[in-house]
């Protein structure tokens, strides 16, 4: 608390700005302006689009500057940018050569935080895995704050925080891409290609990624994903005691599945855990999950604690959501599957197969292995979505197509693809949103194109 007040205090009357007004950065002007900085806030959007909460920031004073070309005013040598304006943006990378500080609400956060942090990153599994670290916790008489990525800023709650908490962030790589520093217990789900769209390369990626564990000290652990290479290298570089979870090896440190069984091996003492048929929401990679969440709590939660969750946990919303059954047909909300292999990790769940509706904005990643992956679950492709045609082409080239060809139909839009899916499924089939795609081509955000298809799934007759 002292740190942060003393930190708030050190901004009366500095200009400061804030580049991107989205979730995370309009608490962040709020607390900055109650603090006597000079606040200007850069977004493409016009303040009227912002919603109320920036028009009460305008206000109380804080400057706005709005419209197409904004990054080009901004000045000052203090600047929060949102997650999704990487500071290798012209405009950030001039400021940072001419000496100004570019950092963010994230990274401000860890630095005043007085609680015990852990934090979860991957390309899949970040929300789940996080949800239920946070639920182990709780199960102890914790207090625990849940938030980052998940949607949820935490830095206006600090003043509410003591040492006894616990804080469980999800951070994305546009969050870790300049993080200097760690959570205490880091947490890696899994890599493997994604955003290519803003990250110039794999290896960006990568590196936005390894942020959460290189700046922990001695006395940090971090979780890594044994079945993954790019993960498992990271083990290599920790400075201080790596858990490993896997389903194919067990570990000497680390919690594994054997027989069927989770089960932990850590500081030398094994102890099985439960049965992985005792976890509630479906799917080899929610077995993962558990594993990586139990890694990451194993010391702070007792093996009932983690049990109940696992048998009372009924999934986040937008991932394998169940929506209805309607005539023997069920439909289920993935929205959040925003690229191939969390795509068909969750087409993988199913052992029929499955009326899949996918496509959404390009992240430039190849659907060649994609396509394969659809020839072999899916009993039709329904597109909706600017990529929509690379799909359907990556389906066609796949070797696979002649012999286990699935019916692709272009809807053109989420909605009607939800009707071209009723009208081809039949009594015991599976509809799965599953859109292996970015939502941003029609949609603000992967949610708002979840609860449109529950919407129209819930309309159905």
């Amino acid at each position: 608390m002292e740190r942060f007040e003393r930190y708030f205090s050190s901004l009366r009357g500095r200009a400061v700005a804030v580049v991107g007004m989205g979730v995370s950065n309009l608490p962040l002007a709020g607390l900055l302006a109650d603090a006597g900085a000079r606040v200007t806030a850069y977004d493409r959007k016009p303040v009227e689009e912002l919603g109320p909460r920036a028009q009460a920031l305008e206000k109380r004073g804080v400057k706005f500057v709005c419209g197409e070309g904004y990054l080009a005013a901004v000045c000052e040598d203090l600047i929060f940018r949102a997650p999704g304006i990487l500071p290798t943006v012209p405009e950030l990378a001039a400021a940072l050569a001419r000496g100004a500080e570019v950092t963010t609400e994230m990274e401000l956060f860890y630095e005043l935080c007085p609680a015990r942090t852990v934090g979860i990153t991957g390309s899949d599994g970040k929300t789940t895995t996080s949800t239920l670290i946070a639920e182990m916790l709780r199960r102890t008489g914790r207090r625990v704050w849940l938030g980052g990525n998940i949607g949820t800023p935490l830095l206006d709650r600090i003043p509410e925080m003591t040492a006894e908490d616990v804080c469980v962030t999800e951070l994305s790589s546009f969050q870790l891409m300049d993080m200097t520093r760690s959570p205490e217990i880091a947490v890696v789900t899994n890599l493997s290609p994604n955003h290519l769209d803003k990250h110039g390369s794999m290896e960006e990626y990568r590196d936005a990624k390894k942020n959460i564990f290189l700046h922990q000290s001695g006395a940090g652990v971090l979780v890594v994903n044994a079945d993954c290479a790019v993960t498992a290298a990271f083990a290599a570089e920790a400075r201080g005691e790596v858990r490993l979870f896997s389903r194919k090896i067990e570990p000497e440190n680390g919690v594994f599945l054997r027989d069927g069984v989770l089960t932990a091996r850590l500081g030398g003492t094994e102890e099985t855990l439960f049965a992985a048929d005792r976890i509630r929401i479906p799917g080899m990679h929610n077995v993962e999950n558990y594993m990586a969440a139990i890694a990451a709590v194993r010391g702070l939660c007792r093996t009932e604690d983690m049990l109940a969750v696992a048998e009372s946990f009924g999934g986040v919303a937008h991932r394998l959501e169940f929506v209805r059954e309607l005539r023997g047909v069920k439909y289920y909300n993935s929205s959040i599957d925003s690229s191939p292999t969390r795509s068909a990790a969750a087409l993988a769940v199913f052992p029929e197969k499955v009326v899949v509706i996918v496509g959404g904005s390009d992240k430039h990643i190849s659907f060649d292995e994609y396509g394969t992956v659809l020839c072999r679950k899916a009993k039709a492709v329904i597109l909706a979505g600017r990529t929509g045609p690379a799909i359907a082409e990556a389906v066609r080239k796949s070797p696979l197509y002649e012999t286990e060809r699935p019916l692709i139909v272009d809807a053109g839009s989420v909605a009607a693809a939800v009707g071209e899916a009723a009208r081809i499924a039949s009594a015991g089939d599976v509809v799965l949103l599953s859109p292996a795609c970015a939502s941003f081509d029609a949609f603000r955000n992967f949610e708002e194109r979840g609860d449109l298809f529950r919407r129209t799934v819930l309309a159905l007759e």
